[in-house]
């Protein structure tokens, strides 16, 4: 698939997918503009490159936001306040930014010429299911408003398309792996963290089935989002995912991989305590593949171990007490509002 387009907006591409996301689209030659508040900085992002221009904003500046999208051919929608711990932490702070600010941000990139719309949803949004594959035509359960207001954005993006307007919306799984701006509180790099610096996993309950997605086949996935014909992305929601697997499970893969990317450190215990959080689904990608030819190359493995090489290279220090790894406790020590 050839490219489409030349100028990309990317809302929150100074987040953990963004920062891997952005130099890889640099890299295949587009003209990129990251609009994002900022909350962990951008120093990570490759702030020589010409082509990349950063703007400080918030995305409930439908203002400051319209003005930035101009000349622009394509939004890529990430920017949100991730994950239920942080949404909890602030409600109001959440649902302003998560919900509140979508719409008119549909409206405003419409009505300055955007071209394509490509929403980044969650496969949270299906809560709890015992059915062997969840497929895009699922019911929507949420168990917390993060999950729901991801689902409620959904039909306020299809709204607003036409022949001039393209919304396309994926819902990604659990992402996990090396990025620049690296998050330690998701499951995968939670549990490989704990393995590394801690000598043993904590496993919260085990049983509960989680999809994974290694952060490249996440940025691969936006990327071909960008270069699909209109025709077969237009209004559709798509399901990303690898990997479904039991948090204990994963354990015992962070166990093995650890053990074998940094031998001689004697056996890694695996400690299991009560968790609340029980959501547990087992989600089905297929129609990803069916019709976009879309197919993930990057294994839960894969990046355990790049977790690994990049803690042995000295590239994540501090990685329990800095609050750069960790949405909730940046966003409490900067009282965002």
């Amino acid at each position: 698939m050839t490219k489409l387009f030349d100028k990309v907006f990317v809302t929150g591409g100074a987040g953990y997918c963004g920062s891997r996301l952005v130099p890889q689209m640099l890299d295949a030659g587009y003209k990129v503009t990251v609009y994002d508040i900022m909350y962990f900085g951008s120093d990570f992002l490759p702030k020589n490159n010409p082509n990349l221009k950063i703007v400080k904003g918030d995305i409930r500046d439908t203002a400051l936001l319209k003005e930035a999208m101009k000349g622009h051919e394509a939004v890529v929608s990430l920017a949100c306040i991730s994950n239920d711990a942080s949404f909890e932490l602030d409600e109001a702070l959440s649902t302003s930014v998560n919900l509140d600010a979508f719409e008119p941000m549909v409206k405003a990139a419409k009505e300055v010429g955007i071209k394509r719309f490509i929403y980044a949803s969650s496969s949270s949004v299906y809560g709890v299911s015992d059915k062997p594959d969840v497929t895009e035509d699922h019911p929507l359960v949420p168990l917390t408003l993060y999950n729901k207001y991801k689902g409620m954005c959904e039909p306020l993006l299809n709204k607003h398309i036409d022949s001039t307007f393209t919304g396309v919306t994926f819902r990604p799984a659990t992402v996990c792996g090396y990025a620049p701006r690296q998050r330690l509180d998701l499951s995968v790099n939670i549990l490989t963290n704990h393995a590394i610096n801690k000598g043993k996993i904590t496993v919260f309950g085990g049983s509960q089935l989680r999809p994974n997605l290694h952060v490249q086949d996440y940025c691969d996935a936006v990327q071909m989002f960008l270069r699909a014909p209109t025709e077969k992305i237009q209004g559709e929601i798509f399901n990303v995912g690898y990997q479904n697997l039991s948090i204990m499970d994963i354990a015992l893969l962070v166990r093995r991989v650890v053990s074998q990317e940094m031998p001689g450190r004697g056996e890694l215990e695996i400690v299991t305590t009560p968790t609340d959080d029980i959501r547990s689904y087992h989600i089905n990608s297929d129609k990803v593949s069916r019709v976009l030819g879309f197919k993930p190359k990057y294994t839960i493995e894969d990046a355990i171990r790049e977790l690994c090489r990049a803690f042995a290279r000295g590239g994540l220090p501090n990685s329990f007490d800095d609050d750069a790894y960790f949405n909730v406790k940046r966003l409490q020590r900067l009282k965002a509002a």
